[in-house]
């Protein structure tokens, strides 16, 4: 890794050389959402020392209005050029890191909470790496849901505008630096699936940051809509993303021993027992709106169970196959999370649950290989198989309680996150939907 003085003479230097004009700092509110504002690159070598100030009181979880000053310090080591702005008075970006105004850290800021949380695991010798695999939906606008495409699971759909969208989305995320292994069409009609390449936790949040932005730029361009909604329609498939997951020591992978029979170290089983004892407390992060919740129901291949496996795709958590020579892959997929999540907080509240697996020992249940939506209660009772939160209502109460979630978050970022989820359930309590006026006002 270069220097931060390198670094920052790096950009500077493309800066000048390409005849970039603007500059957007990003970060992210708590739930997500991208925020942003641009500089010049006339202003750039300040922001560069001394970060930009802005306003705070806005910002969903940050400060109160009283106290509202904050300071956008860039990260350089972000520095994009986006290749969707003109080259003529170009456009670049970085990422920025949320201080106050002495510059310590806001601990309300979504990428210091995960900063934090990889310096845990860094301080047990370990790196966490990720490799997200977030779905989407392309629609003819955001009106609606009107299809791009009725294709299935890996249909070639030649034909389609959509496998260009996915072509022009792949080479854009390429020319920002962000490795992709896959893409292909998903499941339901109009749904598809991007897959970058796994690298450390801090850079692939912001890489599914940028990815969101890129897909729905080119989306744009060509007309269209994409949406990352959980479950935009009915009766199919919703929208998941996938989280792969391992901790590594150097160069070798904490989570593989050739001698156990699912080729699973013990921190591999401690952390994945961590997963899916915590899974319930987590939820309301990783499954953060009121729509995550009609996702995650049996028949749809969205986990709803505590459980896990190395074939099924009804468990929680997947471990994929060993295949001989690949120990550096040997992760665990843990499968509830929505692309519609904070990156930066879904990414620290499993590594906390990982973590605290490995540190007090737990122990890892046996793998269940049988499709889980189709045991019975008596069944899943038996084999003391729990289930997540059944609506984000109940994921608030069990994250309400979690001292694990409070630690992984922190006091703002959880008291803030909590109330903001708690205002959003009530206020879809109170909703009539055309569900209830078609099924009761004719028969009551």
């Amino acid at each position: 890794m270069p220097s931060a003085k390198d670094a920052k003479e790096y950009v500077l230097n493309v800066v000048k050389e390409q005849k970039v004009k603007f500059i957007k700092l990003w970060f992210t509110d708590i739930l997500g959402f991208a925020k942003s504002f641009a500089i010049t690159a006339e202003e750039l070598p300040d922001a560069l020392e001394g970060g930009m100030g802005f306003d705070g009181s806005s910002i969903e979880g940050y400060v109160r209005i009283e106290e509202s000053d904050m300071i956008a310090m860039p990260d350089p080591a972000t520095f994009r050029v986006l290749p969707w702005r003109p080259t003529e008075y170009g456009v670049a970006r970085m990422f920025c890191d949320v201080l106050r105004p002495e510059g310590q850290p806001f601990e309300g800021d979504p990428r210091y909470v995960l900063q934090r949380n990889v310096k845990r695991a860094t301080d047990l010798g370990f790196t966490y790496y990720v490799g997200p695999e977030p779905e989407y939906f392309y629609f003819k606008n955001s009106e609606g849901t009107e299809f791009l495409d009725r294709g299935g699971y890996f249909d070639m759909t030649t034909l389609d505008l959509a496998v260009d969208l996915r072509r022009q989305t792949v080479l854009q995320l390429e020319e920002m630096g962000i490795a992709v292994e896959y893409s292909h069409h998903e499941v339901a009609f109009s749904q598809h699936e991007i897959d970058m390449k796994y690298t450390d936790a801090l850079s692939m949040a912001d890489n599914v940051m940028t990815y969101k932005s890129v897909v729905k730029q080119v989306a744009l361009e060509n007309g269209v809509y994409a949406t990352f909604m959980p479950k935009p329609v009915f009766g199919m498939n919703g929208s998941g993303m996938h989280v792969h997951q391992s901790l590594f020591k150097g160069k070798q992978n904490a989570f593989f021993d050739a001698k156990d029979p699912y080729h699973l170290s013990t921190v591999g089983r401690h952390y994945i027992a961590g997963l899916l004892k915590h899974g319930p407390e987590i939820t309301a992060v990783t499954c953060q709106w009121v729509n995550s919740y009609k996702r995650l129901v049996p028949g749809y291949e969205a986990p709803a169970y505590l459980s896990w496996g190395t074939r099924n795709r009804s468990a929680l958590v997947r471990v994929p196959e060993y295949k001989p020579g690949k120990e550096q892959a040997t992760r665990a997929e843990y499968r509830s999370p929505d692309p519609a999540s904070n990156p930066y907080l879904t990414f620290s509240v499993m590594l906390a649950a990982g973590l605290k697996g490995i540190e007090e020992e737990y122990e890892l249940p046996p793998p269940v290989e049988v499709d889980v939506f189709k045991l019975s209660a008596e069944k899943l009772a038996e084999r003391g198989i729990a289930t997540l939160p059944g609506s984000l209502g109940e994921a608030i109460d069990i994250m309400e309680h979690s001292e694990l979630v409070r630690e992984c978050l922190g006091d703002h970022t959880f008291e803030s996150f909590i109330r903001n989820k708690r205002a959003e359930w009530d206020d879809y309590r109170a909703q009539v939907t055309e569900y209830e006026i078609e099924r009761y006002l004719p028969n009551l």
